[in-house]
């Protein structure tokens, strides 16, 4: 370890992310990222290809990612990808990974305002990095030519100094219409930064199996995402039968537990598809008082919800009032709206209008 420490202050989440934000990065060269390891006051290690930062942090090691088979294509004379600087670990259960990036975050967004890009990068992170089960949420302050981002990692949130475009030359490239090519969930405000900023093209889902994956993946991990990121989700789901396309689910992420409204007709037997009322549960008065609607789930907070059960439950649901087709359920536009956010659902599948 190098004799320059750390003070108390730079060990602080806001302190590291100051530094990394005032780094000069040398275009991620190989000179360029050992002067910048250097002048964190950091140490060297490991090998060319699984190189380890020694930094001291009581989080642990910081790691770097060189350019490798799923990397080249999208990188323009860098030799690194990002240094990823774990900044806290918490217990492996969702709801204390939630609270340590929600703490991480606000401390954060004190330091540097509000970040321009929110999201999740669902089960497949950049260059097909997996992520963590309870859930990938994800802040980025973006910038030119580096990008800061606050990242779930394995152990805790991590902060993440990458090179702008590799990253986002990664995420516009899957958009090609192939069934699951883009997870997750991906947010933009109108900050300045994010000028050019670039989106991808989606997906739909061509089968109903495939939806219950999707739907399922997406709901599983939603309250922990929401009580993550300090947003509230408020997602109607619209049914076409016919010629219309009425109201069917309201789905409600208050960014502590998740809640699922059904607008079904009575004709359907909708307690015996899994469906509750008010008086069944209690919780979801907070989100819809008294009995209407009538019928209605409590799927929990975070690490709760059975994604996959209440995936199955919406879709013999949606069969049943006569969704013939994944592209027959639609999502309202309003969904899009989060907290001066405009988010796009890519891991979803569904269409949007």
């Amino acid at each position: 370890m190098n004799e320059q420490q750390e003070s108390t202050e730079e060990q602080s989440v806001a302190g590291l992310a100051r530094r990394l934000v005032a780094a000069d990065t040398g275009g991620w060269t190989p000179d360029g990222v050992k002067a910048l390891v250097a002048g964190l006051g950091w140490d060297w290690s490991g090998t060319p290809d699984r190189p380890v930062v020694i930094t001291g942090r009581p989080a642990g090691d910081a790691r770097l990612r060189p350019v490798g088979t799923y990397e080249e294509r999208y990188v323009d004379g860098e030799s690194y990808v990002e240094l990823a600087v774990p900044v806290a670990s918490a217990a492996p259960d969702a709801a204390a990974q939630a609270a340590s990036f929600r703490a991480a975050a606000q401390e954060l967004t004190t330091e540097l305002g509000q970040p321009s890009v929110i999201g999740s990068h669902g089960d497949m992170g950049p260059f097909y990095t997996g992520g963590p089960l309870w859930g990938a949420p994800f802040m980025r302050w973006r910038g030119s030519p580096d990008t800061l981002e606050l990242r779930a990692g394995e152990a805790g949130p991590e902060l993440v100094l990458q090179p702008t475009d590799p990253a986002e030359a990664w995420f516009w490239r899957q958009g090609v219409g192939e069934e699951h090519s883009i997870r997750g969930f991906f947010g933009s405000n109108r900050d300045p930064a994010n000028a050019g900023l670039g989106f991808p093209g989606g997906w739909t889902a061509r089968s109903w199996e495939t939806l219950v994956r999707s739907l399922g993946d997406f709901l599983g991990a939603l309250p922990a995402e929401t009580t993550a990121l300090g947003i509230k989700v408020g997602m109607p789901f619209y049914g076409r039968t016919g010629g219309s396309a009425p109201l069917l689910f309201d789905v409600a992420c208050d960014g502590e537990r998740l809640a699922i409204a059904c607008f079904a007709p009575d004709t359907v037997d909708l307690a015996a598809l899994g469906w509750g009322t008010a008086a069944q549960h209690p919780n979801t008065a907070s989100i819809w008082s008294g009995d209407d609607p009538v019928w209605r789930v409590d799927a929990g907070g975070p690490g709760e919800p059975k994604g996959r059960a209440l995936a199955e439950m919406l879709v013999a649901t949606a069969k049943a009032v006569g969704v013939s087709d994944p592209a027959d359920l639609v999502v309202g536009g309003e969904a899009e709206y989060v907290d001066g956010y405009y988010v796009t659902y890519y891991g979803l599948g569904l269409l949007t209008g």
